[in-house]
């Protein structure tokens, strides 16, 4: 078998609400208002769920509470989207808290996030069957600063025929080639943490995988990888997209693990794709069909992600 495509949700208009929820870690007082007035100059009206605001040591509040926030805005039809404040730790706790199989007659609406998120994408994945969008969230500091960040979420969400095409200007191929299959993935560590629960892969076969992290080591990186690939997790991919490894070490040794991991899949393998935790983050989305060309350092959609 392979991964296939996941149902897309309607794309953003100017006049949409959409919903700001905190699945995983609070944000920092203040931290959050640049980013909502880039969401509210876009002509969107963000608003806070009940307890997104709510902070607990290194969560956004009980789990049960932040569960009940996405719940409720994923079922609101007066929402167009729901957009993770920001990541840190606590997804993969509200997830079990989530009543999915009242969520799945709901339309489906975009989510928005990464880092911890992944989590949630996963979630949504497998428990809905709705495409999602791995982009960046308005409290990371570089949402309202980087412009050409900020513009590439702005046109997948409104105008997603424009970057149906996505070029990479730092891509670089680890092993070239093309490939085509359904995207997926995310922060590494996460996914590693997915292996045994109720949301981990079992087939993802075909599929374009994207990994990124922060804050690594590269031996750490290596046990992560190594996790997947005995969890079967890398077994009859179809192509493998690298993004940023901010903070994980010399990168040359980042890269020599990544060479070792992947060398032997005989797969297109690109490497510093730039989506993840840097500066002019891509966003990727999640559970569509796209071609991989390895050595022009593209990921081409079949269609746009958004409907």
């Amino acid at each position: 078998m392979s991964l296939k495509p996941l149902r897309r949700p309607r794309r953003l208009a100017p006049g949409d609400r959409v919903a700001i929820v905190s699945p995983a870690s609070p944000y920092p007082e203040g931290a959050l208002d640049a980013g909502l007035a880039v969401l509210r100059s876009w002509g969107l009206e963000p608003v806070l769920m009940p307890h997104a605001a709510d902070s607990a040591g290194y969560l956004a509040g009980t789990d049960a509470d932040r569960a009940v926030d996405f719940a409720k805005a994923w079922l609101d039809p007066s929402f167009a989207a729901v957009v993770a404040a920001r990541g840190g730790y606590g997804s993969q706790r509200m997830v079990e808290h989530v009543g999915w199989e009242d969520l799945r007659a709901a339309e489906p609406k975009a989510f928005v996030g990464f880092s911890d998120m992944t989590a949630i994408h996963e979630a949504i994945a497998v428990e809905l069957g709705v495409a999602s969008i791995h982009g960046p969230m308005p409290s990371w500091s570089l949402f309202a600063s980087d412009s050409a960040m900020r513009e590439h979420l702005r046109a997948t969400l409104f105008e997603p025929e424009r970057v149906q095409r996505i070029a990479s200007p730092t891509a670089k191929p680890l092993r070239g080639g093309t490939a085509t299959g359904v995207t997926f993935g995310g922060t590494l560590t996460l996914l590693a943490a997915e292996a045994g629960t109720c949301h981990h892969r079992q087939d993802v076969g075909g599929g374009l995988l994207l990994l990124e992290d922060v804050g690594e080591a590269p031996y750490r990186i290596d046990r992560a990888l190594t996790q997947l690939e005995r969890a079967g997790y890398l077994d009859g991919l179809g192509g493998v997209l690298f993004g940023s490894w901010a903070d994980c070490g010399p990168y040359e040794e980042v890269r020599a693990v990544l060479r070792d991991r992947f060398a032997g899949l005989r797969l297109p393998v690109v490497e510093e794709f730039g989506f993840g935790h840097c500066a002019g983050s891509l966003t990727i989305p999640l559970g569509l069909r796209a071609t991989l060309d390895a050595d022009a350092g593209t990921l081409h959609f079949a269609e746009p992600a958004l409907a």
